[in-house]
C-alpha cells in the first residue's frame, strides 16, 4: 500500500473520487456510525463489494492530533494480519479528505448488539463465549506476534465489530501504540471511560496489562449484557460474597445448560483474573489465549453456588506468579 503521505493519495483498492461517488459525497443515508473522529458510511463499490468508509470531518483532517491518529491506524492495520482483526482494504490521505476503507461488518458493534433486546437474545451463550475467545486471540497476537508489541489502548465493546456470522473482530487502532522496550512508554490517559486500567491514572505508563484489564471488562460485559460498572465498584466490598455468578448473567437469555455452564465459569474466572488491581498479577493475553485453546473444563458445582467473591479470589486457578509478571 505504500507509506503514508500527508500530501498524496495512497490507495490499495479505492480512489477518493470513487468513494465520494458511491456514497453520494458521504450522504447521511449511507451513514452507519458516528464518533468524535467523524463518520462511517456503508458503500458498495462498482465491483459489487460492500465496504465501510471511515471519514474524518474536514476540520479534523486539518487537526495535527487527528492526523496523527489517522496515520497511526493506517500504520497498524497495514502491518498486522489476523482473522479477528478488522481488515483495512485501502485509505485516502489528503489535506482535504481523509478516510479508511474497511471490511464491512454486517452486525455492527458489540455494544449496539448488546444494547438491543432482540439482537442480544440472538447472541446466545455459545456465541458469546466464542466472541470472548476471538477477542483474546486477537489481543494475544498484537502483544506476542507483532514486533514491536502493539498495545491497543482502547479495547471496548464499541471497538469490537461483528460480521453476519456474529464472529468478533477488534477494530479502531487510532489510539494503539507500538511499545518501545527502551523508552518509558509514558502517555496521556486515552481510551474509553469504564474500560481504562486503574494504574494509568497515576503511572501514565502504557503496558500490555492495560489491554488485559480492558479485556476483563469487555468479557464481563458480554456475560452480563451491560457494562459491569456497578459490579466492579462492589468488588472491593464484602457484599460481593453474597452475589452468585448466575445472578449477574444476562437475564434476557435462558439459563445456560450444564455443558455451557462450564464455559461460562471458565471465562468468568479468567475475566476476574484480568481485572486484578495490580498489573503484574494479571495474566498475559498469551496465557489467556492458550487457556481458551486448551479446552479446559473446571466447574464441578452449579453457577448458583459460585460467588463473585470466590471468582475474584480464585488464586489457585492462576498460573505461577513468575509467568503472570512476564
Amino acid at each position: 500500500m505504500g507509506t503514508c503521505s500527508q500530501y498524496g493519495i495512497m490507495m490499495k483498492t479505492l480512489h477518493m473520487k470513487t468513494s465520494v461517488k458511491v456514497t453520494e459525497d458521504f450522504d447521511i443515508r449511507y451513514c452507519i456510525g458516528t464518533g468524535g473522529y467523524g463518520s462511517v458510511c456503508k458503500a458498495q463499490l462498482p465491483s459489487g463489494k460492500v465496504v465501510a468508509l471511515k471519514k474524518l470531518h474536514r476540520f479534523e483532517a486539518e487537526d495535527p492530533t487527528f492526523d496523527k491518529s489517522f496515520k497511526n491506524e493506517v500504520k497498524m492495520l497495514t502491518e498486522i494480519q489476523h482473522r479477528n482483526i478488522v481488515k483495512l482494504h485501502g485509505y485516502c490521505l489528503h489535506k482535504r479528505c481523509m478516510f479508511l476503507v474497511y471490511e464491512y461488518m454486517e452486525r455492527g458493534s458489540l455494544f449496539c448488539v448488546l444494547s438491543n433486546n432482540v439482537e442480544a437474545v440472538g447472541l446466545d451463550w455459545t456465541r458469546r463465549v466464542n466472541i470472548i475467545k476471538c477477542i483474546a486471540h486477537a489481543i494475544s497476537y498484537m502483544h506476542y506476534e507483532c514486533v514491536p508489541i502493539i498495545v491497543h489502548r482502547d479495547i471496548s465493546s464499541n471497538n469490537i465489530l461483528l460480521n453476519s456470522k456474529l464472529e468478533a473482530f477488534v477494530s479502531d487502532f487510532g489510539m494503539a501504540r507500538l511499545l518501545d522496550p527502551d523508552s518509558s512508554n509514558q502517555t496521556l490517559v486515552v481510551g474509553t471511560y469504564g474500560y481504562i486500567a486503574p494504574e494509568l491514572a497515576y503511572t501514565m505508563v502504557v503496558t500490555e496489562k492495560c489491554d488485559v484489564y480492558s479485556f476483563g471488562v469487555v468479557t464481563l460485559e458480554i456475560l452480563m449484557g451491560i457494562h459491569p460498572r456497578e459490579l466492579l465498584t462492589s468488588l472491593s466490598s464484602s457484599s460481593s460474597q453474597h452475589v452468585m455468578l448466575n445472578e449477574i448473567l444476562d437475564q434476557r437469555l435462558p439459563p445456560p445448560n450444564r455443558l455451557v455452564e462450564h464455559d461460562i465459569f471458565f471465562v468468568a474466572t479468567i475475566a476476574f483474573a484480568c481485572l486484578h488491581t495490580k498489573p503484574k498479577s494479571r495474566p498475559t493475553m498469551k496465557w489467556v489465549s492458550q487457556e481458551f485453546l486448551s479446552g479446559k473444563k473446571l466447574l464441578a458445582n452449579p453457577l448458583c453456588t459460585v460467588s463473585i467473591w470466590q471468582l475474584k479470589n480464585q488464586e489457585s486457578y492462576m498460573m505461577g506468579e513468575s509467568e503472570t509478571q512476564s
